[in-house]
């Protein structure tokens, strides 16, 4: 049994095919299947049933590859050694991160990491939440940044900063007409929010006490998982949407007229660096959340006087 047999086994655990898996290792399919072959000769068991397509494990072979994984990630705690003694930051650090979160940090923050790790080679993949966890779970990505809490046992969680909720309001609108607002103040028929798969649709409606379908402003349903198509929407056909705070930096002085804040406590999201609970790359994951606190304004860094709302 070597650690390059395990490496293959687990990469067609991931794609489910041997081609996809023969791709991703930078190996030819027949010296991936042979690889995989002499493992299960050696093991006296078949690891993946070949017959179904896409190819799945077998019943025995789900619970080898659960320990193969537990013993590649082992391993990589070696490298993890000697880089802790190197000086300079060096490797890749994949990140998964939401795109309600991304646009408003990742250009932020990118210049300053690389200028300061230039060794590190930063990949970034924008997914939903419940992408980054099975991508997490699957070792694909060292990391994610996502609201939380997200009570995943197999998932550690580093809340890094907790940023406001606003109301974004047209002139129409009965939010637009007051200072500042309070949750029972929302009218969800003109309320536009994000299609489901993103978690900030839950947190909005949990800010509005409505976990039912919504409809969109006049009878007309719009489904988009961008939170600047809802600040257009807002501003081309009325009504009113809920925004980060974060999301107010670029916005005109016309338009932040149109933003209301909410009365204390202010329903807020929790924003974390999450990894798998035998997550690696630590120092890296490190340098990460720095870069990002060093960004986020110093009002975010706490979550006095605001309701953290659960996704």
């Amino acid at each position: 049994m070597t650690i390059t047999q395990l490496e293959y086994v687990i990469a067609v655990d991931t794609y489910r095919s041997f081609v996809a898996a023969a791709n991703k290792c930078f190996v030819t399919q027949p010296t991936l299947s042979m690889q995989i072959q002499k493992l299960e000769d050696t093991l006296g068991v078949k690891l993946f049933d070949r017959s179904h397509q896409p190819v799945i494990p077998t019943e025995i072979g789900e619970e080898i590859i659960a320990q193969a994984r537990v013993l590649l990630a082992e391993s990589e705690k070696i490298k993890e050694i000697i880089s802790d003694r190197q000086k300079e930051l060096s490797g890749e650090l994949k990140v998964g991160i939401i795109p309600t979160v991304s646009p408003y940090i990742l250009p932020k923050i990118l210049n300053g990491f690389i200028q300061k790790y230039p060794a590190v080679k930063l990949i970034v993949w924008e997914q939903t939440t419940e992408q980054i966890i099975q991508q997490l779970k699957l070792g694909t990505i060292d990391c994610g940044i996502l609201s939380t809490p997200l009570h995943e046992s197999s998932i550690t969680e580093i809340p890094v900063f907790y940023e406001n909720f606003v109301a974004y309001a047209s002139k129409n609108s009965k939010l637009y007409k007051k200072k500042t607002i309070t949750p029972d103040d929302i009218d969800m028929e003109e309320i536009w929010v994000l299609n489901e798969g993103h978690c900030m649709r839950e947190q909005v409606l949990n800010i509005c006490q409505r976990r039912k379908a919504t409809k969109g402003f006049q009878h007309f349903e719009y489904n988009t998982g961008s939170v600047e198509t809802l600040k257009r929407m807002v501003d081309m056909n009325n009504g009113a949407t809920i925004l980060p705070e974060l999301a107010l930096a670029e916005m005109s002085d016309k338009q932040r007229d149109r933003v209301r804040y909410f009365k204390s406590p202010e329903p807020a999201r929790e924003v974390s660096i999450v990894m798998h609970r035998n997550f690696l790359k630590r120092r890296m994951i490190e340098a990460l959340k720095n870069e990002i606190l060093d960004f986020v304004p110093k009002r975010l860094r706490t979550k006095k006087k605001k309701e953290v709302m659960e996704i």
